[in-house]
């Protein structure tokens, strides 16, 4: 099928020489592969090993309530994008909900940092134990950076490069897991590993402590499943998002949270959850201790190539995420701007890129993903709210309606997700605050902007 022409409005936007529309370069099955490599990465590979810490062998049951949780969210997000296919994603949502601007904001804001941290936090995986089976000569904040810098560089040439460049990660990555899958059937058959762990919650209590000790966990948990979110601010560069965006959101969360699931069941059967909570490499630890003759070396590329992954959707979808917001007129204009030969928005790949850069001189992984967790929580409760108040707003085309329920009980569960019930760090809000107090500034940029040039008579609108 060829890509459609764009809407008039947008040609003419070009010709009267504004921003050029962006590419519609992705169908169906490039879309299916595009969530499931945004879901898959540096959840599994990395954060496996501080969930086990939190709960001890039970290690399955977070990701599976976060498999629930996600399925929920994931349901309001398909029927959204299908009445609004546009780039900015939640931030549209919100705005037509409650058309509160500064609300609008916030929840546009804290969805391009949960971007950000979940790529900072795949950068620092990168640099831990994983490349630490090649070398250690290089400081790991190094490697975290120039990884950064890598990733915009291939973002800068276009969302077509991006996408192929995930495709292929995806493989590997899926093929690393593959390998886990194995490696557990063979435990499973061979009679290896303790079947006695799998029962074994480690909370450091009972009742209150272990109620906020699961919850902890399913939060941290809940970062492997970030993701699908990130590919509806890819709506304006997807063929017939209406039809195409359901079947890719369900499939690619129903097999990432089979997979996780069973990843985690195999290691906590072949591993105790102290050795997978001291490493930044958790499934090297299991790759190790299956009994299977697999070279760690090569796992441990495969990982590298899957935390990679992460970090490149990541920052592709928070500069996506400028771009809309910038054309939705929240943040300042500039931050629209495409580049006219490659036709991306270098400006936003610039400034998250940043923004990423100063996250991974001052985080480390699980610090990093439990703020992604936390920022998206919050960001999920008002978008399973606003899909209930936007009933009263009926589009004339065909899409996808999720089931009453299903919102109202992914609002309730997110909300207790990203409550104090879930046992996390200081460091969390502490972080959630400063970068939502940079947005805030540009806010207020922003707002000082439109002000002048409505008065100068300047305003484009």
């Amino acid at each position: 099928m060829s890509t459609p022409d764009p809407p008039a409005s947008a040609r003419a936007s070009e010709k009267d020489g504004g921003s050029p529309p962006l590419k519609r370069a992705l169908g169906p099955k490039l879309l299916i592969l595009f969530v499931i490599g945004d879901i898959l990465g540096t959840g599994i590979y990395a954060t496996t090993g501080d969930v086990a810490g939190k709960i001890g062998g039970a290690l399955w049951l977070p990701f599976a309530i976060g498999f629930v949780v996600a399925l929920l969210t994931a349901a309001s997000y398909v029927e959204l994008v299908g009445k609004y296919p546009k780039a900015a994603g939640a931030a549209l949502y919100t705005q037509k909900a409650f058309k509160v601007p500064f609300l609008t904001f916030v929840v546009a804001f804290m969805v391009m940092c949960s971007g950000l941290s979940s790529a900072s936090a795949a950068a620092r995986a990168f640099s831990g134990d994983y490349l630490g089976e090649f070398t250690d000569a290089v400081p790991p904040t190094l490697i975290a950076i120039l990884f950064i810098l890598a990733l915009a560089a291939i973002n800068l040439r276009g969302v077509a490069e991006s996408v192929k460049a995930n495709v292929v990660l995806t493989l590997v990555e899926v093929s690393g897991l593959a390998v886990i899958l194995a490696i557990g059937a063979y435990a499973v058959l061979s009679g290896e590993g303790e079947p006695a762990r799998l029962t074994q919650i480690e909370t450091g209590g009972t009742g209150y402590a272990l109620l906020t000790g699961v919850l902890g966990a399913t939060a941290l948990g809940f970062f492997a499943f970030v993701g699908f979110e990130d590919s509806v601010n890819m709506a304006e560069e997807t063929k017939n998002p209406a039809r195409n965006f359901p079947r890719a959101i369900f499939i690619g969360v129903g097999v990432t949270g089979t997979i996780y699931v069973l990843v985690a069941l195999i290691s906590s059967l072949l591993v105790d959850s102290r050795t997978l909570s001291g490493s930044s490499g958790p499934l090297l630890e299991v790759v190790k201790a299956g009994g299977v003759d697999f070279p760690p070396k090569l796992f441990a590329l495969i990982a590298l190539f899957a935390v990679t992954n992460s970090a490149l959707i990541n920052i592709m979808m928070a500069s996506r995420l400028c771009y809309g917001m910038a054309n939705e007129r929240i943040l300042p204009p500039t931050m629209g701007k495409v580049l006219s030969g490659r036709r991306t928005p270098w400006v936003g790949i610039v400034f998250v890129s940043a923004l990423a850069i100063g996250l991974v001189s001052t985080g480390e992984i699980e610090g990093l993903g439990d703020t992604t967790s936390f920022l998206l929580l919050c960001v999920f409760a008002v978008v399973n709210i606003a899909v209930l108040v936007l009933r009263r707003d009926p589009v004339d085309h065909h899409h996808f309606r999720t089931p009453t329920a299903l919102p109202v009980l992914g609002a309730l569960t997110s909300l207790i997700l990203a409550s104090p019930l879930a046992d996390r760090g200081s460091d969390v809000y502490v972080r959630a605050g400063i970068l939502l107090l940079i947005g805030i500034g540009l806010w207020a940029l922003n707002k000082v902007v439109m002000t002048a040039r409505e008065r100068s008579g300047t305003d484009p609108a």
